[in-house]
């Protein structure tokens, strides 16, 4: 059974989007990183603490990009503004508490745990700012 024209229009449409995502991921991504390992490997923050700082200034950029770019919402900041950060304050705890479970309780590297985290968190966040934080 065909889904019709209209059908493939909307799933190119959410793949488009998916994609700028990913892309707006990465910008994120590569902010909360850079700012992680000159924290840690130049300033010597522990690696926790190095990477809450860098998930907050990768927090401007990923909203930017999504309100305008990904979601291309027309919802008001002062609407918006407030519920992206209530999913990222979610993404925050997650990213806090992945980092601390991976490095002190499992002893793993924390760059190796900090790329999980950065698989985790874009899910969760992707769902609640289509289905809550642009609409």
């Amino acid at each position: 059974m065909s889904a019709g024209p209209r059908g493939v229009v909307h799933r190119l449409g959410e793949l488009r989007r998916l994609v700028r995502y990913g892309v707006a991921g990465a910008a994120s991504a590569a902010t909360h990183l850079g700012v992680l390992f000159v924290l840690v490997e130049v300033v010597g923050v522990v690696p926790v603490a190095a990477s809450t700082v860098g998930f907050l200034c990768s927090v401007a950029v990923s909203y930017t990009l999504q309100k305008r770019w990904v979601f291309a919402s027309t919802t008001a900041t002062r609407v918006a503004l407030p519920r992206f950060l209530a999913v990222t304050g979610v993404g925050l705890l997650l990213n806090a508490g992945i980092m601390a479970a991976g490095t002190a309780w499992a002893q793993g590297h924390y760059a190796l745990v900090q790329l999980v985290a950065l698989v985790a968190i874009p899910i969760s966040n992707y769902l609640l700012n289509s289905l809550w934080t642009f609409r």
